[in-house]
């Protein structure tokens, strides 16, 4: 006797935890705002120190990511994450935590095969695919005269 796809749709929801919406959504928009909140101080604080605003916002990014990499390499960015859920996945925040996170998991299998290889193995595609799609466009740009 094989399952219908209603049967099979009723085992994967009643086996299938419930979401808590109402206790998820506010807790990814706090701890997002917090870490958007952090870098526009940053910027702030850079600012006040003298720096152009390409300098500050640069330095920033900088910033964001070294003590992204630096909480997940001490296991708090994952802490942070279960609290606050895509929250944590404000983009240069969660790419940093992205690249460390295989870094730090496949250690063990030495430099060049685990951290070199796997650092990248979610992160990877982002930075081929952003690449691909800048040269695109730059060689469109140039062809239009853009350039």
């Amino acid at each position: 006797m094989g399952l219908t796809p209603k049967d099979y749709d009723r085992m994967t929801k009643d086996a299938s935890p419930n979401t808590k919406s109402w206790r998820n959504i506010p807790l990814a928009f706090l701890i997002g705002g917090l870490i958007c909140t952090l870098g526009q101080l940053l910027t702030e604080a850079f600012l006040r120190q003298g720096m152009a605003k390409d300098e500050a916002a640069a330095w920033t990014s900088v910033t964001l990511v070294l003590l992204s990499a630096l909480l997940t390499g001490l296991r708090i960015y994952d802490k942070i994450a279960k609290f606050g859920g895509a929250g944590t996945l404000v983009p240069i925040t969660g790419f940093a935590n992205a690249v460390v996170s295989p870094a730090i998991e496949f250690k063990s299998e030495g430099l060049i095969l685990g951290l070199g290889a796997k650092m990248f193995i979610i992160a990877g595609p982002v930075i081929v695919y952003g690449t691909v799609a800048a040269v695109i466009y730059g060689v469109i740009l140039f062809l239009m005269g853009g350039v």
